[in-house]
């Protein structure tokens, strides 16, 4: 394999100094039109790609990129409704001031990334995206002394953060579930720890969640269960690998011998899986299962789904203000978003309306 060409290479055959061939990329400025032509020509003539972005990188003290790091697998970024729009407003927050984002994804079971990945990657600051307590990942940055701001995780001393009010809108929704007389419900879970488990999880596993939105979205349910007089050891806890469709499709069946009369899912995604296996065993949705979400996402407004909305755009621009502040000096202060119950077709008071098809995902 030939031998990627050097900038000295390409001052040599441009007959300029290196100063000046470097010039032709970082200062054009200083060079005349007829001198920066005849190098970028050379250049391409040779093969030389030009200066390292890292390098450059280094040398302005800036990178112009910002570290996402995921608490899971990298297509989570695209394939996760709810993700996107978070992203798509991040973006729209820091694009402006020609910042990039540099998504560094966690592992299968749904843990952070690597620490050896957040400490060689060229970012300028970190966003941690819904990773476990105490991941190694968060220790990476920290040692690095990058701003952080942190996304559906417990405040860390220091460090700003955005958060929806996850237990509030967990517990409004299963008031409204319990509010329609339902009294067998069962509940569709994020993953409770970065393992990778799937199907039952019992009380002690609920106890040792490590994971901020599974734990606060169980606690909203648990209080809205237990004001309405009931155990909430009678309700069957499902927990899911991952945030998908299939998830929540494979979820249901496991449910269905308590004979639940309503299925709280913790997204969107999960409870359109669910309703999708509602109707592949032939069960009307809400005829004869109330099935709900979390997040509002588009998916669960064209399929009548009652779910909680929470701001997942608002929550996006919030956290690249306080990224663009952190790098300005500023001291932004942590900030939590309120959620709202938002009633659709998918849920009605047990057996109260007549069979008919379930709304498709």
């Amino acid at each position: 394999m030939p031998r990627r060409p050097t900038l000295r290479d390409l001052a040599a055959a441009a007959g300029v100094s290196r100063s000046t061939a470097s010039n032709a990329y970082n200062r054009p400025d200083q060079l005349s039109g007829e001198v920066r032509e005849r190098v970028l020509a050379t250049a391409a003539r040779i093969g030389y790609p030009g200066p390292s972005p890292a390098g450059s990188a280094l040398r302005r003290g800036r990178s112009g990129s910002l570290g996402v790091l995921l608490g899971d697998r990298l297509g989570y970024a695209f394939s996760d409704p709810a993700a996107a729009v978070f992203l798509d407003g991040l973006a729209e927050a820091v694009e402006d001031e020609g910042l990039a984002l540099l998504v560094l994804p966690g592992a299968r079971t749904g843990g952070g990334p690597p620490p050896e990945a957040v400490r060689s990657a060229v970012v300028d600051a970190v966003v941690a995206y819904s990773l476990p307590d105490g991941d190694p990942a968060l220790a990476a940055v920290r040692e690095r002394g990058l701003p952080l701001v942190t996304v559906d995780q417990p405040d860390l001393r220091g460090v700003p953060g955005v958060r929806v009010d996850d237990e509030a809108g967990a517990r409004a929704v299963a008031e409204h579930v319990l509010g329609l007389g339902h009294r067998r419900l069962a509940v569709v879970a994020f993953e409770l720890s970065a393992d990778g488990a799937e199907g039952p999880a019992d009380a002690a596993r609920q106890q040792h969640a490590t994971f901020t939105v599974t734990r606060d979205r169980l606690a909203g349910y648990r209080a809205a269960v237990e004001a309405a007089g009931l155990d909430w050891a009678d309700v069957p806890v499902h927990e899911c690998a991952h945030n998908t469709h299939a998830d929540g499709v494979r979820a249901l069946p496991a449910l269905l011998p308590g004979r639940p009369t309503a299925v709280l899912a913790m997204s969107d995604e999960l409870a359109l899986g669910v309703v999708q296996a509602a109707a592949d065993a032939g069960l009307a949705v809400p005829g004869d299962l109330t099935v709900t979400g979390f997040d509002d996402t588009p998916a669960a407004a064209r399929a009548g789904l009652t779910t909680v909305r929470q701001p997942l755009r608002d929550k996006g621009l919030l956290v690249g203000e306080q990224l663009l502040a952190l790098l300005a000096g500023e001291d932004p202060q942590p900030a939590t978003l309120p959620t709202e119950l938002v009633v659709r077709g998918s849920s009605a008071p047990p057996g109260a309306v007549p069979r008919s098809p379930a709304p498709r995902p």
